[in-house]
């Protein structure tokens, strides 16, 4: 399965939406909205901003699971 990179993320405080890319061997742990400029964290258990609050998880967490699935 193709990881995939982009992924539109909601900012929890004004709801606005960007379509951003994430990067691709790593967790981002903190993004600033372009439109209420409020900075935000992940949800306590998540490793990164885009698992959170993203439409798509991010990559390592994307491969981590499709490991999973091919050792079924």
């Amino acid at each position: 399965m193709a990881i995939v990179r982009e992924s539109a993320i909601t900012c929890p405080y004004c709801h606005h939406q960007k379509t951003e890319i994430m990067p691709q061997d790593s967790c981002q742990f903190m993004y600033q909205c372009e439109n209420c400029q409020q900075v935000f964290r992940p949800k306590s258990g998540d490793c990164c901003v885009f698992c959170s609050y993203g439409d798509v998880q991010c990559p390592p967490k994307q491969l981590e699971a499709n490991n999973q699935e091919e050792e079924i």
